[in-house]
């Protein structure tokens, strides 16, 4: 990614708000929550997802809690910037759900709408099942006036959760799941997790 040049400021002023935590903390419900405010403030809002986010269609972004709004599947953040561009009304408001799947140009998009006087929200996972910044949440973060972090119930203990443990599948970043695929764990739960991983990949094939 090139170095992000700033445009001057909109008279009215956006903003970038980031919501991020792990699997099962609430950030698509808090993204839908926030976007419906503004609906019943009758601002107009546009809500996207990256186009590989088909758990449930490719028409509407769904949380874990089955809340729903119609949204529009993008599959770069180039599309995402010239649909908002092409909207015959402005958007007050737009929203951007599992951010953490665009490319790195996303980060441009987002400060250039935030630039010419857009809310510009965004909601994703700040970790990988690794334990590692996932794409290009750090940035987002670092760049967003607003800062939000969710946290999960881990499965183990009870308390706070952190990080997103892979439980079912390969070794892609990008691999979409629910309860199947993932839980949510505090720090030790989720380190000795990666250890026992670690020794069963390592294990010799019987």
């Amino acid at each position: 990614m090139t170095a992000y040049e700033r445009h001057p400021p909109h008279p009215t002023g956006g903003t970038l708000e980031t919501i991020a935590g792990p699997m099962f903390s609430g950030k698509t419900e808090e993204l839908l929550r926030r976007m419906r405010r503004a609906v019943l403030a009758k601002q107009h809002v546009m809500l996207f997802k990256p186009i590989q986010d088909d758990r449930h269609n490719t028409t509407d972004v769904v949380s874990h809690d089955a809340r729903r709004q119609e949204a529009r599947a993008v599959p770069s953040a180039k599309a995402l910037e010239a649909a908002v561009q092409a909207s015959e009304q402005r958007p007050n408001l737009v929203g951007i759900d599992e951010v953490q799947f665009f490319e790195l140009a996303i980060v441009d998009v987002c400060n250039r709408l935030a630039d010419s006087g857009i809310r510009v929200m965004v909601a994703g996972l700040d970790l990988d099942y690794l334990g590692r910044p996932f794409g290009p949440m750090p940035l987002l973060l670092a760049h967003s006036e607003y800062v939000t972090k969710l946290h999960a119930i881990c499965s183990r203990t009870g308390g706070p959760a952190h990080f997103s443990h892979r439980i079912e599948g390969g070794e892609n970043d990008v691999q979409i799941g629910g309860a199947e695929s993932y839980e949510a764990l505090a720090r030790a739960p989720y380190n000795e997790a990666v250890v026992r991983d670690h020794h069963r990949d390592a294990a010799p094939a019987s």
